[in-house]
């Protein structure tokens, strides 16, 4: 909820929802439909945190490399990264029901797929299908909510929104564990993806009876150039930065980085002459002018690169560096999942109504501290270090991400038209996975550009400490830069009146003119 002007009446008519969801004040359906959407959400956060955990049992088992491993989790947030803005519109222009619903069912193949897996390479191309698939389910999610629930409601939801983030955090690494520990039916690692068939299926049909369809209430069309130019942008940024390690920082490489940053300042010139043209640009540059919206984009793209840096070398930590079974390690990282899951919760109901900004900027400066904790017991101890001594680190850490996670969706999204929500949706969850793609491919410089892949077991163990706490160090920076950028949210919220969208800017509104061709200013 941000401090800004109210749309116009006729924009924030046309910014009602479709059909029956625009009587959503008596529709007490709404909340099997934000049970399904978010079980649907915690499905997809508990996949990457239960992965985490498997991958030493996954390395044993297909005898997968390095880089394998960087593509099993790099793959998936490639392709939901590159998929997500046009899920998001997908969504908008065809139903997000109907791209919800289609979503969950391929997610819930491709999951099957890769617990059936016979080698890394079909674990990895099944991955990624995971990741493309993905990304037609998750954008819906957020859009759902946003066209769903009245103003006044979505703070409650993102609360819960946020507990679910906890959750998802605390479930997928104990889960994950136990699942690889039993062994169930001598299928070692695979149950991981085929605990995903009964609720996708279940998700399937809970979503066919109480979902309320929405979408944008004006026509609009798939934007191919804008969707192809997005995924080459992506491609050319992220696969070298992945692959860089492995194959010697070819010059290619480089070239192929440097060239990205050309093709999406082709793509932000495309959309704004896509936006004059015909109003349906794949991208609505418009949302960049609420101020609360910008300012958050640049927090998420940040907060995902420490993210992707940190949970994948944490896992190699405890289990390749310490030697520690799935289990105890999985078990290690419930308090740091209580602790956002609690935080997560306080903040959006108690914290952030009462000092705004400050609650997100403390989450960041609690962060840098645990990570440094984390970075003194690990020196101190090295690989003696025990479960019980990365408790305080890891509360501290989880109470600073708690802080974050949940107020932050709700800044970002409380200004954007619901028109629009699709795609902000979309937006949203992109900025974040690129985030992470780019902190999992930063992982082949700043862990294992420490380590070498010939060492004997017992110097590899501790490479990989080493590696781990230059790691942390590496995230504390991060950390650093986002409590900066934070400085761009809006200081305190204003609760959003009832029937309005919000924008923010200095005293302008961004709205559509009638056409709903080109973007116009009203004071």
């Amino acid at each position: 909820m941000t401090s800004s002007d109210s749309l116009p009446s006729a924009a924030a008519a046309r910014a009602v929802p479709e059909g029956p969801a625009a009587q959503q004040g008596a529709d007490r359906r709404r909340w099997f439909a934000l049970a399904i959407v978010m079980t649907a959400a915690f499905m997809d956060l508990v996949d990457v945190t239960i992965v985490n955990i498997a991958i030493p049992s996954i390395t044993r088992d297909t005898g997968a490399s390095f880089s394998s491993i960087q593509w099993i989790t790099a793959g998936y947030a490639l392709a939901f990264a590159a998929g997500l803005i046009t899920g998001g519109r997908l969504g908008d222009i065809h139903g997000r029901k109907r791209l919800f619903l289609l979503g969950i069912a391929g997610f819930t193949i491709a999951s099957a797929l890769c617990g059936f897996a016979v080698n890394p390479e079909m674990l990895v191309a099944s991955r990624i299908l995971q990741g493309a698939t993905a990304a037609l389910m998750v954008p819906q999610v957020l859009s759902i909510v946003h066209a769903t629930f009245p103003a006044h409601e979505r703070g409650k939801v993102f609360g819960l929104f946020g507990a679910i983030v906890g959750l998802g955090a605390v479930s997928g690494p104990l889960l994950g564990a136990l699942l690889t520990e039993w062994n169930l039916f001598g299928l070692e690692w695979r149950p991981i993806f085929l605990i995903n068939l009964p609720v996708g299926i279940a998700g399937l049909v809970l979503g066919r009876k109480f979902i309320t369809e929405s979408k944008a209430p004006k026509a609009l069309r798939l934007d191919l150039a804008g969707v192809a130019l997005v995924t080459l942008g992506l491609l050319m940024l992220l696969y070298p930065l992945t692959r860089g390690r492995e194959l010697g920082w070819p010059v290619w490489g480089h070239v192929s980085m440097a060239a990205s940053l050309l093709v999406f300042a082709g793509l932000v010139a495309y959309e704004r002459q896509k936006a004059r043209k015909d109003g349906s640009p794949l991208i609505e540059l418009s949302l960049f002018r609420v101020k609360s919206f910008a300012a958050g984009i640049a927090v998420q793209l940040t907060f995902g690169v420490g993210l992707g840096i940190f949970f994948l070398v944490w896992t190699l930590y405890l289990q390749t560096g310490l030697g520690w079974s799935a289990l105890k390690a999985g078990t290690t990282g419930i308090p740091f999942s209580i602790a956002v899951s609690v935080a997560a919760g306080l903040s959006v109901q108690k914290l952030v109504p009462r000092f705004g900004r400050k609650v997100l900027q403390a989450g960041a400066l609690l962060m840098i501290v645990g990570l440094l904790l984390y970075a003194g017991e690990a020196e101190r101890y090295g690989r003696a270090i025990t479960s019980w001594q990365m408790v305080l680190p890891l509360v501290v850490m989880g109470v600073g991400m708690g802080l974050i996670v949940a107020p932050l969706t709700d800044a970002v999204l409380s200004g954007v038209p619901k028109e629009h929500s699709g795609s902000a949706s979309g937006l949203i969850n992109t900025v974040q996975q690129m985030g992470t793609a780019l902190g999992l491919g930063l992982v082949s410089v700043v862990f294992f550009g420490a380590i070498d892949d010939g060492a004997a077991p017992q110097v590899l163990g501790g490479q990989f400490v080493d590696a781990f706490q230059r790691s942390l160090w590496c995230v504390a920076g991060v950390l650093a830069v986002i409590f900066f950028v934070m400085f761009a949210l809006p200081a305190s919220p204003r609760p959003q009146q009832e029937g309005s969208d919000d924008t923010e800017g200095s005293g302008a509104v961004a709205e559509e003119d009638e056409t709903g061709k080109e973007p116009v200013l009203t004071h």
